[in-house]
């Protein structure tokens, strides 16, 4: 356990953050499935209207630090290959 008063500081700290960062990454995860079960279904009108929504959490987490902007660019390039197929 943290000794020092930085210590228990920075521990709160990484605390915060990481239900910060839990919040974003969930997001993304939730609409990235109900984007490919869209997908599967063979809706792909509505899948495209999520497709903003993906877009725009995946750049918002990207901008945060929560994910590295490769890692948003890729999954964004995926997910909008899997519509057009």
């Amino acid at each position: 356990m943290a000794i020092t008063k930085s210590a228990k500081k920075a521990l709160r700290q990484s605390l915060r953050r990481k239900a910060r960062n839990l919040v974003y990454k969930d997001k993304i995860k939730n609409l990235l499935k109900k984007v490919r079960n869209l997908v599967s279904q063979k809706k792909i009108e509505e899948a495209k209207k999520l497709l903003s929504q993906v877009y725009k959490a995946l750049d918002k987490a990207a901008k945060k630090g929560v994910i590295k902007k490769n890692t948003a660019s890729r999954k964004k390039s995926r997910i909008a290959k899997a519509i057009l197929r």
